[in-house]
């Protein structure tokens, strides 16, 4: 399952403006003053709970919470992936009506919505108590300020998905770092021109991704205050080593999910993805044809010996401040995230957040026939354990996202080199944030 979105929409417009201050832009008070204590209460006298996501997992957790809590209905309804549900989501805060109880919310976004005052806050109705429960990545991302606005649902752990018998076919070694990656891009395309290691045509979600993977912290957030910096260490290793893919034209020109990109993760003319532990159900429904052909791997270091990772992709469940059940809201997104219904999403082929799936024989020890019998479980497991601490987005990434094709997708069909065109990005982003009312720093 694919959980991050294909198009990033314009922006969610941000209400924490000039003037509101500091204490508009963290935790807010549960509204009605609900807590822990009426999520049972709730249950028991139950309702009808609306919920909108695109995770197909969930409707199995929505009939399994209805067989146990008989008095509850739960609407599941697509509104549409990631960035148009986002919209609908906004449109129905502003007008005061149409909210669903529950929204799926990627990592990405969670900041700029819980800044918006979109989203309740979770902590007294016991979402502190599962802190523990949940790998790193996820736990910090839903975490904006000191309030926890959502639980996490699963995560997107990076690993290295390579086509075993393309490399195997042209006498090249699966690469355990980037100059690795690097020289066997060229190899490949030099055996067969038609073969490209990967594809890229500028993914923003991507490139955040490599620079946390390679130690560079571009974003500091503290409250209303924002900086932002390419200009570090650890997105220099990220521009150096992309840049030569750029540079000697080693990288597809494909869009991701795109028809043309299925038909290359089929034929092998692309030979790998780095990308999220999300992929693996979507190579067996898009590619078919190369069951078998694909292996999982760790993902290469910027580092040889090194173990650190970063995560792609992921969403949580969220509770919308206009949501007019929310202590039954709570108590379905607990059930899903960290309660039975967590399993019941992992047994549906969802990649876990939650430590306890993680280390379960069952899911380690799960064969994917896609993947030659493999047990990839194990390298994505050990994956989302090596995620680097310390990374934060934007609170308002889901703009910048949206601009990311406008500054450094330019780089991919012009002389500009990535480092100009993050140069270009942050500035954007920076005029946005500060229009906004942050206090925004830079390079």
């Amino acid at each position: 399952m694919r959980t991050n979105s294909r198009r990033i929409f314009a922006a969610v417009a941000a209400t924490c403006v000039l003037g509101l201050g500091a204490s508009a832009c963290g935790g807010s008070e549960p509204s009605g003053g609900t807590t822990a204590k009426d999520v049972a209460s709730a249950l028991e006298a139950g309702g009808k709970i609306t919920v909108w996501a695109w995770e197909p997992t969930l409707k199995k957790v929505a009939a399994d919470f209805e067989k146990k809590y008989p008095k509850v209905d739960v609407e599941l309804i697509n509104a549409g992936t990631g960035d148009r549900q986002y919209t609908a989501l906004q449109n129905a805060v502003a007008a005061g009506s149409g909210a669903p109880e529950v929204a799926q919310v990627e990592y990405y976004a969670v900041g700029q919505f819980a800044i918006g005052k979109a989203l309740e806050e979770l902590s007294p109705y016991g979402a502190a108590a599962h802190d523990q429960a949940f790998t790193t990545g996820p736990s910090s991302a839903v975490r904006y300020g000191k309030g926890i606005y959502a639980l996490p649902m699963d995560s997107g752990p990076m690993a290295l998905f390579y086509n075993k018998k393309v490399f195997d076919r042209h006498g090249v070694a699966v690469p355990t770092t980037w100059d690795e990656y690097v020289d066997a891009a060229r190899a490949l395309h030099k055996a067969d021109p038609k073969l490209y290691i990967t594809n890229d045509t500028g993914d923003a979600g991507a490139t955040t991704s490599l620079i946390w993977q390679a130690g560079g912290r571009p974003y500091r957030v503290d409250g209303t205050r924002i900086r932002i910096d390419f200009g570090d260490p650890g997105t220099a290793r990220y521009t150096g080593t992309w840049q030569k893919l750029i540079d000697e034209r080693l990288l597809a020109p494909v869009p991701s999910w795109s028809d043309e990109w299925y038909k290359g993760l089929a034929d092998g003319s692309i030979a790998t993805l780095a990308t999220g532990a999300w992929m693996p159900a979507n190579f067996v429904s898009g590619a078919p044809a190369a069951s078998g052909d694909w292996r999982v791997a760790p993902l290469p270091q910027w580092t040889k010996g090194a173990a650190a990772g970063a995560e792609n992709g992921g969403s949580s469940l969220a509770v919308p401040k206009a949501s007019k059940n929310k202590a039954l809201a709570y108590a379905f997104i607990e059930y899903a995230t960290t309660g039975p219904g967590a399993a019941a999403r992992v047994a549906e082929g969802a990649f876990p957040a939650t430590r306890a799936d993680l280390d379960s024989p069952a899911f380690l020890d799960t064969a994917f026939p896609y993947f030659g019998g493999q047990q990839a479980n194990r390298i994505l497991a050990a994956a989302a354990r090596e995620v680097a601490p310390g990374w934060s987005y934007l609170p308002y990434q889901v703009y910048a996202n949206s601009v990311f094709k406008d500054t450094v997708g330019k780089v991919y069909v012009s002389s500009a080199t990535l480092s100009q065109g993050l140069e270009a990005w942050a500035a954007t982003s920076a005029k946005y944030g500060t229009d906004q009312g942050f206090e925004v720093a830079g390079q």
